[in-house]
């Protein structure tokens, strides 16, 4: 158990992520207790199924339409203060529902005010799904996928039972101001959280429209194959998922009879087995080859169905929904990691907002198709369709999946010698290999004629620099006014950091003396990859004393209340 749980320890070590994944656990169970509470209060109102139903529906609409372009937002603005607007957002149109209920205010209002905060929340998923690189590393992206998924099961759990409580008070405006709490928490959460994102303009100055941003995510999945069917398991899993919510209402009754009450326990079931799921699923995502895990996930998610066939028991039918609930935690987090990891970090939210509308379609079709088939066919036929059809569908896409394999599996070895190269430089303190390969992979190969400068004093720093071979020239006129050189670098070495870490111009000069082969790394992804795992003290002590050597009067951004020096 110690070893099963050890990759969520070192996930957890993560300051960052655990203030994001705490504020979500505690804004959560509030936004399910809040589902209860709405859904009663309409009822209550109305007496009406019609009106119950359009709680559900004013709030998924949104959601879905508008997922795509709250990736677009969690491009264009830096992501914590993003998801802290949205927490704040969310906390307001609490306190307007909870006056609307304290007040008897026409039910009309209620769902307007819950439509807005559906679209206030859609910016969240794509943020979060976009951050969690950044604040796990990639050692722990897929524990902290993981961990995230398992949030999303718990609260399934524990989320209507809160808001069971509450309503036990019999004071109906009170769920709705604890849920209020409950995103002033997250706000207070994220506001801690020290990770910055760096925004992108993806208007195109401003000359392009929000639905051209949008489909830049689309065409960033159509693109690639790889990319398309990872985000179409995903959506499977969601359709298959979307059966459920009609499914297991005739399960239960016709099967188990267990009346409502059943529906709940077997919803239960998935929850508790997406629990269970994640003592493994983290483990599973360091294998060298997914496609098949994948692939064999989607089965232990559809299969069971077609048991439920000639199951009578209630216990038994938990059993099998608590496996089914392992499989589909396998699919989603392994399908999710992967899919972080194979898009560009300038794309990716916007990705997430398309994967995440595509997912609410996919849950939409799938609730409504069960419906027809039940009515069309039968229970039975519709159990097996599902248990059955759906993993040959999914079997159909392996050859795509082991591609995948194969290709990441050519690329690594491709990036062994510069993965090797930045191994002997000594510039993490956990430079694990994982951080090394991305690093590596952003690496841009340049060649160097003797002469050349490569980095001008006084210039805005954008990149970090590998001394492969070659050997170069620093000089600099610092605070002394004079210029005067300061030695010369022989590769393998590196230069260009300070001017990164203190987000300052460059602070010297560097000319090629010899011909070079140079690995030139993006200032962004050498900052990304500081989140993903601490500098070395080596490495920490050799940038503070290069930089005494130019500005000895500087103090550095790692010490409190450092300012930039005057140039």
């Amino acid at each position: 158990m110690a070893s099963l749980l050890g990759g969520y320890r070192s996930a957890l070590a993560h300051r960052d992520l655990r203030l994001l994944l705490t504020g979500e656990v505690v804004s959560a169970s509030g936004s399910w207790a809040y589902n209860v509470a709405l859904a009663v209060y309409v009822f209550d109102r109305t007496h009406s199924s019609f009106w119950v139903s359009a709680v559900f529906l004013v709030r998924f609409i949104p959601a879905m339409f508008l997922s795509a372009y709250g990736g677009v937002l969690a491009e264009r603005f830096e992501r914590v203060k993003l998801l802290i607007a949205s927490d704040l957002l969310l906390f307001t149109w609490q306190i307007l529902l909870a006056f609307t209920v304290l007040f008897n205010l026409p039910v009309v209002l209620a769902l307007v005010i819950a439509s807005l905060g559906a679209i206030s929340s859609t910016p969240y998923a794509s943020a979060v799904a976009a951050m969690l690189p950044q604040l796990a590393g990639e050692e722990d992206l897929a524990a902290a996928n993981a961990l995230n998924s398992t949030i999303d099961n718990l609260v399934v759990i524990l989320g209507p039972a809160f808001g069971a409580l509450l309503l036990l008070t019999h004071v109906d405006w009170l769920p709705f101001v604890v849920n209020a709490a409950t995103f002033l928490f997250a706000a207070a959460m994220v506001y801690r959280i020290r990770v910055r994102s760096h925004p992108s303009d993806v208007t195109e100055a401003g000359a392009s429209g929000p639905f051209r941003q949008m489909l830049v995510g689309l065409r960033a999945i159509t693109s690639s194959s790889v990319v398309m069917v990872l985000v179409a398991f995903s959506v499977l899993a969601s359709f298959v998922y979307g059966t459920d919510t009609v499914l297991f209402v005739y399960v239960s009754k016709l099967q188990l009879h267990t009346g409502a009450t059943g529906y709940g326990y077997l919803l239960a079931g998935l929850g508790v087995g997406g629990i269970l799921g994640a003592l493994f699923v983290n483990r599973l995502a360091g294998e060298p080859r997914l496609g098949g895990i994948i692939t064999l996930g989607m089965a232990v998610y559809c299969i069971p169905s077609a048991l439920l066939i000639w199951v009578t028991v209630p216990e038994v039918g938990f059993v099998l929904e608590v496996v089914r609930g392992s499989g589909t935690l396998v699919v989603d987090v392994l399908a999710i990691t992967a899919l972080q990891r194979s898009v560009a970090s300038e794309l990716v939210a916007r990705v997430f907002g398309v994967f995440f509308a595509l997912v609410l379609a996919a849950i939409s079709l799938g609730s409504l198709l069960a419906a027809v088939m039940v009515q069309s066919i039968d229970l039975h036929s519709t159990l097996l369709i599902v248990g059955i059809v759906i993993p040959v569908v999914a079997a159909m896409a392996y050859p795509w999946l082991r591609r995948m394999d194969d290709r990441a599996e050519t690329r690594m070895k491709e990036l062994a010698p510069r993965v090797a190269l930045l191994g002997q430089l000594g510039l993490f303190a956990a430079g694990s290999r994982s951080v090394l390969e991305r690093l590596a992979g952003a690496a841009t190969e340049v060649s160097v004629a003797a002469g050349s400068v490569m980095i001008r004093e006084g210039e805005k720093a954008d990149a970090f620099y590998v001394l492969r071979t070659g050997s170069v020239r620093i000089e600099a006129v610092g605070e002394a006014g004079q210029a005067r050189e300061l030695g010369t670098i022989e590769g393998p070495g590196y230069f260009g950091e300070i001017g990164l870490l203190e987000q300052i111009p460059r602070t010297a000069t560097v000319t090629a003396l010899s011909d070079c082969q140079v690995y030139r790394i993006e200032g962004d992804d050498f900052l990304d990859s500081l989140s993903a795992a601490p500098a070395s003290q080596m490495f920490l002590e050799g940038t503070k004393a290069r930089l005494g050597r130019t500005h000895p009067s500087y103090r550095s951004r790692s010490e409190e209340g450092g300012s930039a020096p005057a140039m």
